[in-house]
C-alpha cells in the first residue's frame, strides 16, 4: 500500500475520532479524556424551602418574663456540730499551742449549748411574672423552708422577692418584687382550649443554668400522680429537669397553659415524662393567695373512698363512677344535711362525679356559704340532698373533727384508716406513694381486720399493735387484708 493511501486512511481515521468526542462532550461522556469539566444535571432547588416548626418568635417575646429563683434559709453551721471524735477524753486540755487545739475549737461546742445558724441557699428552681408591678408565681416547694429570695432576670439582672402566699396542697407560691419598673409579664392561658399533641414550649432553670428552652407536645390531659387531692395534671414531653420546677409552659400564643411542677425520672434526669399544673387552677390559686396570701376551699366533712366494680353492682350502680362516702364528721355540712356513710354521690349541682378526687376538687371550688345539690345514690335510687358549703379547716383541725381520730395517719406505713361500716376492721382510704404500705400492695378500698391475729376496730388499736410488736423486739408487723372478700396476709416493716 502507498504511502498516500496510508496518509488519507490515518486522516478519515482522526476526524471520525474527533467526532465521536465531540457528541460524547455534547451528551456528557468521555470528557474526562479531553481534560474538559463534565456537564452535570441542574442540581435540586425548592422553589420555597421547607418551612420546619420554629419557636423563636415565642421564645424571644417570653423570656424576659422568666426567672430564676434562689432560695435561702437558716442552716447550722457546720463547724458547730459535735462528734464522737472531738468527745474523746484529754482534747479539752490541749495546751493553746497544740497544732489539734485550733481544729478543737473551731468543732467542739458544749453540750446542751444551741448551734448557730446561717442563711445558706437551699434551693432554687423558676418562676415567671404574671403583673407588670412584679408578682411572680412558682412551687411551694421551691420556696418552702427559705426566708430570703432572690430572682435573676432574663438580662443577668438580680432582684429580692418577699413571699406572698403558698398553698401546699396544690404546690403553688406567689412572690413579690418592688422595683421601679414595669416588668414584662405573662398570662394564663384557657386550658379547656388545649389539646393532646398541641406543641409547648418550656423555659426555665434546670442545674441553675438559666433561660433554658425545650419543646416538646402535650402527652395527656388529667394525670393523677398522687400529689394530693387536687391531681389534675398536664402531661408534657419537653424536657423538664431538676431547677425547672415553677417555670411555665407555653402555648404557640406566648400563654402559660401550665406550671412545671413534677417529672417521672428513675434517674432523676429527662426521661420526657413531666407534669405541669394546669393553667386554670393555676390562676384561680394565684388570685386567692394575691388577694390575701391564703387559699379558701370549699368543705362538707366527708370521708371517701373510689367505687370498685363490685361496690357498683353490690349497690345496683351501672357504672363504676362516683365517690363512695365512708363516714361523715359529725357537726359538718353532709352530716347537717343528711348524708350518710354508704352513700355514693354521684354528681353535685347536675355535673356527673367520676372519682373522689373530682368531688374533692369540685366542692374545694365551691365558695364557702353557698347551696349546692349534692345527688347521692341510696338504697337503688338517686336522692338530691341541699348541702351548705363552709370553708376547709386547716390540715390539723381536720385530724381534731375527724370521729375517733380515725382519719389521721396511725402508724409510718403511710396508711390513712376509717373504721370499717360493719364495725369489723379498719378501711383503707388513702396510700402515701412510695410508702411501705404502697410498696407491699396496699391499696385504698382494703379492710385491715387484724394486726398479728389481734382484730382493730380503730386506729389506736393499729397504734397499739404496732407498739405492741416493736416492744416484743419484732421487726414487722403481719396484716390480715380482706379485698374483693379474699382474705390475705402482708408483712409490713417497722421503722
Amino acid at each position: 500500500m502507498s504511502e498516500e493511501k496510508i496518509s488519507t486512511r490515518t486522516r478519515k481515521r482522526l476526524a471520525a475520532a474527533a467526532a465521536s468526542l465531540a457528541i460524547a462532550g455534547a451528551i456528557g461522556l468521555g470528557a474526562v479524556s479531553t481534560g474538559t469539566l463534565p456537564v452535570m444535571a441542574d442540581p435540586v432547588k425548592l422553589d420555597r424551602p421547607v418551612q420546619a416548626p420554629s419557636f423563636a418568635d415565642v421564645v424571644s417575646a417570653v423570656s424576659p418574663a422568666v426567672v430564676s429563683v434562689r432560695v435561702s434559709g437558716e442552716a447550722p453551721e457546720p463547724g458547730n456540730v459535735a462528734t464522737p471524735f472531738f468527745d474523746m477524753p484529754g482534747f479539752d486540755n490541749l495546751p493553746p499551742n497544740h497544732p489539734l487545739r485550733r481544729f478543737f475549737d473551731e468543732f467542739q461546742r458544749p453540750r446542751g449549748e444551741t448551734p448557730r445558724h446561717r442563711v445558706r441557699p437551699i434551693a432554687q428552681g423558676s418562676g415567671f411574672f404574671i403583673s407588670a408591678d412584679g408578682y411572680i408565681v412558682t412551687n411551694n416547694h421551691v420556696v418552702d423552708g427559705g426566708n430570703e429570695y432572690t430572682v435573676v432576670l432574663d438580662d443577668g439582672t438580680e432582684l429580692k422577692a418577699e413571699l406572698v402566699g403558698k398553698d401546699p396542697r396544690t404546690d403553688l407560691a406567689v412572690m413579690k418584687v418592688d422595683a421601679d419598673r414595669e416588668f414584662t409579664y405573662v398570662s394564663f392561658a384557657d386550658d379547656e382550649s388545649v389539646r393532646v399533641g398541641d406543641w409547648v414550649v418550656a423555659v426555665g432553670n434546670p442545674f441553675g443554668l438559666g433561660g433554658t428552652v425545650t419543646a416538646g407536645i402535650v402527652s395527656a390531659r388529667g394525670r393523677y400522680i398522687g400529689a394530693g387531692n387536687y391531681d389534675d395534671f398536664l402531661q408534657i414531653d419537653a424536657a423538664v429537669n431538676q431547677g425547672n420546677s415553677g417555670g411555665p409552659t407555653f402555648n404557640l400564643a406566648g400563654q402559660v397553659v401550665g406550671v412545671n411542677t413534677a417529672i417521672f425520672s428513675p434517674s432523676g434526669g429527662n426521661v420526657g415524662i413531666a407534669f405541669a399544673i394546669p393553667a386554670s387552677l393555676a390562676k384561680d390559686v394565684v388570685e386567692d393567695l394575691i388577694d390575701d396570701g391564703t387559699v379558701e376551699r370549699g368543705w362538707i366533712g366527708v370521708q371517701i373512698q373510689e367505687v370498685t366494680r363490685e361496690i357498683a353492682e353490690s349497690l345496683g350502680l351501672k357504672e363504676q363512677k362516683g365517690a363512695l362516702i365512708n363516714d361523715t364528721v359529725e357537726g359538718q355540712p353532709a352530716a347537717k344535711a343528711g348524708i350518710k356513710a354508704g352513700d355514693v354521690v354521684i354528681a353535685v349541682d347536675g355535673k356527673p362525679v367520676a372519682s373522689p378526687r373530682e368531688l374533692a376538687r369540685v366542692v374545694a371550688a365551691i365558695d364557702p356559704g353557698k347551696k349546692i345539690d349534692v345527688t347521692v345514690w341510696r338504697n337503688g335510687s338517686t336522692q338530691d340532698i341541699e348541702v351548705t358549703v363552709s370553708a376547709m379547716p386547716e390540715t390539723d383541725q381536720v385530724a381534731a373533727a375527724s370521729p375517733d381520730d380515725n382519719s389521721v395517719e396511725p402508724t409510718s406505713f403511710g396508711l390513712t384508716v376509717t373504721p370499717n361500716e360493719d364495725g369489723e376492721g379498719l378501711v383503707v382510704t388513702d396510700v402515701e406513694p412510695g410508702s411501705v404500705a404502697d410498696d407491699n400492695g396496699i391499696r385504698p378500698g382494703d379492710v385491715i381486720r387484724a394486726i398479728n391475729s389481734q382484730p382493730v376496730k380503730s386506729s389506736q388499736d393499729m397504734k397499739d399493735a404496732v407498739e405492741k410488736a416493736s416492744s416484743a423486739g419484732r421487726g414487722a408487723v403481719l396484716l390480715q387484708v380482706v379485698r374483693d372478700n379474699t382474705n390475705r396476709f402482708v408483712a409490713l416493716p417497722i421503722s
